[in-house]
């Protein structure tokens, strides 16, 4: 566990990332690619014939998110289930490419690892093939990953919850989980999709997006400034059902917005920029926020941190790491500590 001084300059505590070792527990996904040409219809149905030029695999999901981390120069720890398939062996290939441990990653015969392959032609996306279940883990699948769990947390200074609804995070699994980290005092993170929501109690940060928010809590309100009052009693209300001790709520392009007891509510507008693609934009996110709770730094420059970091992936096409020296650069530009 790293212990920091205090921080008083942003070199610093880019610098105090290096120190840090963070576990990501959740789902990890293959993302793959199929880039061709598409010249003429099928004579089979009405559908576009592709000529592939070249592939490629890429690490999604929770793996990206360990990719995100690595980039901002901390060790991630990966704690997740794949299947004893094609796409878990290449998953476990790209791993080792990456120089990142599979020491938390464990091998099934009982479900596929989730693999999304897009086929793209022209500039255009074509198709999405996902290969995936959504069930539950079994009970032996369930206490192999607690295993891992269990024997990785003494090395963290912060534990991602990175939940895409697969099925390798439940509502036990969650509880137990958060209530080992807080037992030794370790910060907990939560990048949350629907099926989970509230079961994230007690966890140190919780980054839903507008539209989790809603489907989370069942309730309506729009994303302009004329229904600020009823997102903030929806905050509210993830308060009093949950009690983490930080909110964050990305709002797209409208930047994020902060909440502690402490520290109250931070609004950060975006930033002005040329977007080309906004996925792995909420990796990038739950990795700075994830660091910046680690180290103790005060939830608004948490907030304006992760805003900056989520903003320039969304420049650069496909799901990239987050460039550190950049990411420097803007917030000491954008005086982020003042």
């Amino acid at each position: 566990m790293s212990t920091a001084a205090p921080l008083t300059s942003l070199p610093a505590v880019f610098a105090a990332f290096n120190r840090l070792t963070v576990l990501i527990v959740g789902d990890v996904m293959m993302d793959a690619y199929v880039w061709g040409k598409a010249g003429r219809l099928s004579p089979e149905a009405p559908v576009p014939v592709v000529n592939v030029s070249r592939t490629e695999q890429r690490l999604g999901g929770a793996a990206n998110v360990a990719l995100n981390v690595q980039a901002l120069g901390a060790t991630p720890l990966l704690c997740a289930v794949i299947g004893e398939d094609t796409g878990g062996t290449q998953l476990l290939e790209l791993l080792r490419d990456k120089e990142l441990s599979a020491q938390g990653i464990v091998r099934s015969a009982h479900r596929p690892t989730t693999v999304k392959q897009r086929i793209l032609a022209a500039g255009q996306h074509l198709l999405r093939i996902d290969s995936e279940v959504e069930t539950d883990l079994n009970p032996e699948e369930a206490a192999l990953l607690q295993a891992r769990y269990e024997v990785l947390l003494d090395r963290a200074d912060v534990v991602i919850f990175e939940d895409y609804d697969k099925g390798v995070l439940s509502a036990g699994s969650i509880a137990h989980f958060i209530g080992l980290a807080r037992q030794k005092g370790i910060p907990t993170v939560v990048d949350p999709k629907k099926k989970n929501f509230l079961a994230y109690q007690h966890c140190t940060l919780f980054k839903p997006n507008l539209k989790e928010l809603r489907e989370g809590l069942k309730l309506e309100f729009g994303d302009t400034d004329a229904d600020r009052p009823q997102f903030e009693a929806a905050v509210e209300r993830l308060r009093e059902v949950l009690m983490p001790e930080i909110v964050l709520v990305t709002l797209s392009e409208r930047g994020v917005f902060s909440e502690s007891r402490q520290s109250g509510r931070s609004y950060i507008p975006a930033h002005l920029r040329m977007i080309s693609d906004v996925s792995g934009a909420g990796d990038t996110v739950i990795s700075i926020a994830a660091l910046c709770v680690a180290l103790g730094l005060e939830p608004p420059v948490m907030a304006a941190l992760a805003n900056l970091g989520g903003g320039l992936v969304c420049e650069q096409v496909g799901v990239v790491p987050i460039e550190k020296q950049r990411l420097l650069a803007e917030a000491m530009a954008a005086n982020v500590l003042m």
